[in-house]
């Protein structure tokens, strides 16, 4: 079957899951309207500090709080602010295959370079039914990553399903976010068509030195310059300077694996002069303790990235 080559394929390197800002608006959903502006110029700026691209509507983009216009307006804003300098992987996740084909098709004829793609969001489907599912968007004709969110869908692709996944024209990696790093390897062994993407930033030096080609982030929201940075030493095997980044930072990128990750991120970029802003329902507002311990992790990382750039 012909298949994208690992040397040429859009969904490596580092893709940050983007957050979504909004500002106050009566007349909008839960009275917050999505700021276009303001994201378009987040997506730039994150390629501008060495991102390889961007990824829309992901669930740190609150994708499932937006409107259909607002949803598809997302992805387009995205698409235009980088293109030509960076690539856009659109989340295309749908209760069923039809919807996330439409979402697909959506992100094909705006210019994605990709899609993100759950297995169903609110039915624990099969393995049959999963395969069907991909196979459905993947004909669409993008590259298509595959999520495996086991803990939210409640449907875990794992190594020997991946393997059947693999075989489907178009789909070339895997977005794994067990938190389980033995399965780097293993998904290499039984997939090797496919490229395996980091999906827990609190993991991600470590599937990075198992053999992920990618970073699907959360973080790099707030660091994308160091989180690129931490990206390229790993893929050089400087080991030693990846540890040496790494470990201040992840007791803040912990966050990007617990419930409240979106507010925790949006925090975090308040805290280096970034606007992050509110979250539309079901997501409220931090409680004291979670913002007291993010804000303290936080801080440890800023520091640490301030005395390293003074020593530099």
């Amino acid at each position: 079957m012909s298949r994208t080559s690992r040397t040429t394929n859009p969904l490596t390197g580092v893709v940050v899951a983007t957050a979504l800002p909004y500002r106050r608006d009566p007349s909008a959903p839960a009275g917050l309207a999505v700021d276009h502006d303001a994201y378009a110029d987040h997506c730039r700026w994150l390629v501008d500090n060495g991102c390889d691209g961007v990824g829309p509507n992901g669930s740190l983009g609150e994708y499932s709080s937006l409107t259909d216009d607002e949803r598809r307006t997302v992805a387009r804003t995205a698409i235009e602010a980088v293109r030509g300098r960076g690539k856009v992987v659109v989340g295309v996740h749908g209760p069923g295959s039809h919807q996330a084909v439409r979402w697909a098709e959506a992100a094909a004829e705006d210019g994605a370079d990709g899609v993100l793609c759950l297995p169903p969001t609110m039915y624990r489907a099969n393995p049959a039914e999963v395969v069907a599912h991909f196979e459905a968007v993947a004909g669409v004709g993008l590259p298509v990553m595959v999520y495996n969110n086991p803990a939210d869908t409640k449907v875990d692709l794992t190594p020997r399903l991946l393997a059947e996944i693999a075989q489907i024209d178009n789909v070339l990696a895997v977005k794994e976010f067990s938190g389980d790093v033995r399965r780097v390897l293993e998904i290499k062994e039984r997939a090797p068509g496919i490229d395996v993407i980091s999906g827990a930033d609190d993991v991600a030096l470590e599937s990075l030195l198992m053999g992920a080609t990618g970073w699907f982030a959360g973080f790099p929201n707030v660091f994308p310059a160091e989180s690129a940075r931490l990206f390229r030493l790993a893929a050089e095997g400087r080991l030693a300077e990846a540890r040496a980044l790494y470990r201040p930072l992840v007791a803040a990128f912990r966050w990007d694996s617990r419930t409240e990750f979106v507010q925790a991120i949006k925090l975090g970029m308040e805290m280096v002069g970034r606007y992050g802003g509110p979250c539309r329902p079901p997501r409220g507002p931090l409680i004291p303790a979670h913002r007291e311990q993010i804000t303290a992790e936080m801080r440890q990382a800023i520091d640490f990235l301030a005395t390293e750039g003074q020593r530099g």
